[in-house]
């Protein structure tokens, strides 16, 4: 195929295999690529490669060509079927490659084939212009964002599509919502001379003076204490909060403010240790380093060995883990009107994925898209989960990608429940990718601290260089009230469609659900009495604080206390007991208990394989036409198979499914 020209640039062929689109397409590598490229200052460059665009698209980052340089894993100069070349700055070629291979790490695999003739002049300098830009792009500390065309031509302040929590109204407007009565709104923090990891504004007990929130939190590891995530319309209430820092030394006032807190006016207290059955942060960045060689179509396991290969990563072990986990916390919030605390020592990675799934678990509000929205946007963005380090963008050596392992947990979520969640498997591509593309301060910053500074100093930017977009925007910066959830912004009105799924049940709304504060549907705990949650079984306590009698049953990791066996019954049986209770409904309304073992954990084929065109067919399409194409396939493998199957079987085998498994 001869090589395409676009406005005087390198001619070249480029390919991928989007799941959104079909398995190949080609395009054009831009000269004006190696004019942004050329111009690189210290931040982000987006490396875009154009595509054959619709006039009327006014996205520049829509598609599954945009790559971003710090999303770059590695680069290869390949030649042949053997000869491979990792492309390192300043490493001159050892022969005339053909074609480019551009290793994402968010799984996606671009080819950049040339002419016959191998590089051109041209070409050669972008390439190596590509292999400086993501080598300086890696040492970079602070990273000024990303500008978009479409923002840029928005006239006057652009209202966020979710309350972004930044002030006490957004606040006190989702504490109405969650009908949290008991609560208030706190502005100890509006400062951030707390603690810079937390927002100007939580929710603490309406009792606690701000003065005893400011005298308690300095008692929690990061000044992290005990503050309100969600509030259960039974009555229940999950909270969170950092370790105890043992080495301070409180006086009786700050205890009693401590103890009132965690107990947020309940008499049944569940401390749960939070780390205790789950992954550690390198176990995370392992497993999913792991999983993306193995994904890749260049891995070298064999394809018979291929799915021991994926039980060795580990990855599934750990979605496993998180979910029984949730699972189990879950029926803790729904069996009994009780404080439930949330407890890991930095307060920023398993808490947030935890309080996470139980909302999704518990509460059909957060199955919704706007729902969702506003639960990551709370527990992860305000909460102060380093984004940053995590996602391995500064090259700290905390890398640990527990975000994207959040979101594995829900795919999981939506597989087995697919009619009680209103987004789809498409959005939480988009999510997931978006993690990546430093375009806003959204999972740009590590704190909310930093974020706010960060949008005070916005002036600067670096220009995506793409055909139709190399415009520069009015103003010359970047609106700092942009997020991540200005999703027209990068993606079309058809893309955006799909984010929603075509299963969803309305009648899984919210309204339907539980009224608030219904008074059978819990029961009270015994008076006064703390529990530790640990490998799936309740502990009685003495006591909730380290600094009394005993030392901190958390803060050492509660390895004296003899470890209760894990118990052959669900928590769901040992919690509700007697069915007298509950009559003939075993579980609440709204509450979902997923299935975690065995074949009930599966890869996330679309996401993790979206390298390999041939994998990604067969996979459900989210619009009429794709499930069209998707049928047009079956049939071509019914027309391939039909004949081989002898006339016995064909005259008792009818059940077109019957012979599709036959394929398999």
């Amino acid at each position: 195929m001869e090589p395409e020209k676009c406005g005087g640039g390198v001619g070249a062929r480029v390919s991928t295999s989007p799941p959104r689109r079909r398995s190949q397409t080609w395009g054009s590598l831009d000269q004006s690529l190696s004019r942004g490229l050329g111009c690189w200052s210290p931040g982000v460059v987006s490396l875009a490669v154009t595509w054959p665009r619709d006039a009327s698209q006014e996205t520049p980052l829509s598609s599954e060509y945009d790559f971003v340089l710090v999303n770059i894993g590695r680069l290869e100069a390949v030649s042949g079927l053997s000869r491979v070349q990792l492309l390192r700055p300043g490493s001159p070629l050892k022969f005339t490659p053909e074609e480019i291979l551009i290793h994402g790490r968010d799984f996606r695999l671009l080819r950049v084939a040339f002419e016959a003739g191998g590089l051109e002049p041209q070409a050669f300098q972008v390439t190596m212009a590509i292999v400086r830009a993501r080598a300086q792009s890696s040492q970079a500390q602070q990273y000024a964002g990303i500008s978009l065309s479409k923002a840029g031509q928005s006239s006057g302040p652009r209202k966020p599509p979710i309350p972004l929590l930044e002030t006490s109204e957004d606040w006190e407007t989702e504490r109405k919502k969650q009908g949290a009565g008991s609560w208030r709104v706190s502005p100890v923090n509006e400062r951030f001379d707390v603690a810079t990891s937390l927002p100007h504004y939580f929710w603490v007990p309406k009792r606690t003076l701000d003065s005893e929130v400011r005298r308690a939190f300095g008692h929690f590891h990061q000044g992290r204490g005990p503050r309100l995530s969600w509030h259960h319309p039974g009555g229940s209430d999950l909270l969170r909060c950092g370790g105890f820092y043992t080495a301070s030394d409180p006086n009786k006032e700050d205890i009693r403010a401590v103890e009132s807190m965690l107990q947020a006016g309940h008499s049944d207290v569940v401390l749960v240790d939070t780390v205790d059955e789950l992954p550690s942060l390198t176990d995370v960045q392992l497993a999913h380093l792991k999983l993306r060689a193995l994904c890749l179509p260049d891995s070298s396991a064999a394809e018979e060995k291929w799915l021991s290969a994926l039980e060795g990563t580990r990855w599934l072990d750990y979605v496993r883990s998180c979910l029984r986990k949730a699972s189990d916390i879950s029926v803790l919030v729904t069996s009994r009107v009780r404080s439930v605390v949330l407890q890991e020592r930095g307060d920023r990675d398993f808490n947030g994925l935890l309080s996470s799934l139980v909302q999704l678990l518990s509460a059909p509000e957060a199955r919704t898209l706007l729902g969702f929205q506003s639960l990551v946007q709370r527990e992860w963005v305000a909460a102060g989960h380093p984004f940053l380090t995590r996602l391995g963008v500064t090259g700290a050596s905390e890398e640990a990608p527990v975000f994207l392992l959040f979101l594995d947990c829900v795919w999981q979520l939506l597989q087995q429940f697919p009619a009680e969640f209103e987004f789809s498997e498409f959005f939480l591509l988009a999510l997931h990718d978006s993690a990546r593309v430093p375009d806003t301060l959204t999972f740009l910053r590590d704190t909310p601290w930093e974020r706010g500074k960060q949008s005070g100093q916005f002036n600067s930017y670096t220009q995506i260089y793409t055909a139709g977009y190399s415009q520069l925007p009015a103003g010359n910066s970047v609106n700092p009230q942009l997020s991540v959830w200005d999703w027209d912004l990068r993606y079309s009105s058809e893309q955006i469609l799909q984010f929603h799924n075509p299963g969803y049940d309305p009648e899984h709304c919210p309204d339907s659900w539980l009224p608030r504060q219904q008074p059978n549907f819990m029961v009270s705990g015994p008076p006064s009495s703390v529990w530790l949650f640990s490998r799936g079984a309740l502990t009685p306590l003495n006591q909730l604080c380290p600094w009394r009698d005993s030392p901190s049953l958390l803060a050492v990791s509660s390895r004296w206390l003899p470890r209760p066996a894990i118990s052959s019954e669900s928590l769901a049986d040992q919690e509700w007991g007697l069915p007298s209770h509950w009559g003939a409904c075993p579980l609440p309304p709204g509450l979902l208990l997923p299935g975690y073992l065995g074949p009930q954990i599966r890869l996330w084929r679309r996401c993790y394989l979206r390298g390999r065109p041939e994998v990604q067919k067969g996979l459900s399409a989210p619009t009429i036409s794709g499930l069209q194409d998707e049928l047009s396939h079956l049939q071509e493998l019914l027309r391939k198979w039909t004949p081989r199957i002898s006339p016995e079987d064909h005259s008792e085998k009818r059940d077109p499914n019957t012979i599709v498994s036959q394929s398999r």
